[in-house]
């Protein structure tokens, strides 16, 4: 369990509070807006109204005691940037911001936030990689470079061995899981044979994953 600040209840700050909540972490939640505030409560540790461009009232808070610290506001460039800003000099050990836009992502870095959410860019690529294809059933962006993608087993693979297929030697990527019947199997050898009904999970690098599965 961890304890996690979390500015900014629109939205996307409310699905994170709900979330964190199911995992159970402690959080406290804190938005300018008395009717976000009020909406939160039953699924938080605490909540505050107040102004977090307000150095004093961030202090107030003790924000260094949190593991985490999650700025999630979204409509103002200015409180997002003050917000990180202040979150760092006040010494919280982990600051982790929402942005809206390249420019905006490199202002945050700059002004103090170690990492950035960038909701709009993950769920567009999310998107387009779902429905851009006939097998991808989910996305997971590991960095820059790799990925692991949720497939159905593409037709002309039904019935066929891992071992003849060998994905590994000519895309340089493995399958790390197979989900089937309910059951996942994560020893997969080459002699394990793949069922039309079935999804995999499949490790590699981004671009030989899009040319395999022909994105």
């Amino acid at each position: 369990m961890k304890s996690i600040l979390l500015i900014g209840l629109g939205r996307f700050g409310s699905h994170i509070a709900m979330q964190l909540n199911e995992l159970g972490h402690e959080v406290m939640a804190v938005d300018v807006s008395e009717e976000r505030v009020n909406n939160i409560l039953p699924y938080v540790t605490n909540a505050q109204i107040g102004d977090s461009t307000n150095a004093e009232f961030l202090e107030s808070l003790g924000v260094n005691n949190f593991d985490v610290c999650i700025v999630s506001i979204g409509s103002s460039f200015q409180s997002s940037l003050e917000t990180t800003s202040n979150l760092k000099e006040l010494g919280a050990q982990l600051v982790v911001s929402r942005a809206s836009s390249d420019v905006h992502a490199k202002f945050l870095l700059r002004n103090g936030a170690d990492e950035i959410l960038y909701p709009e860019r993950q769920i567009g690529k999310l998107a387009a990689i779902r429905y851009g294809s006939d097998h991808i059933l989910d996305y997971i962006e590991l960095d820059e470079s790799h990925a692991i993608f949720e497939v159905s087993v593409p037709e002309d693979w039904a019935g066929k061995t891992v071992g003849q297929l060998d994905i590994r030697k000519r895309y340089g990527i493995n399958i790390v899981v197979i989900k089937e019947s309910g059951k996942m199997v994560v020893a997969v050898t080459p002699e394990t044979i793949l069922s039309a009904d079935a999804t995999l999970l499949v490790l590699g690098e981004y671009q030989a994953l899009k040319k395999c599965f022909r994105i």
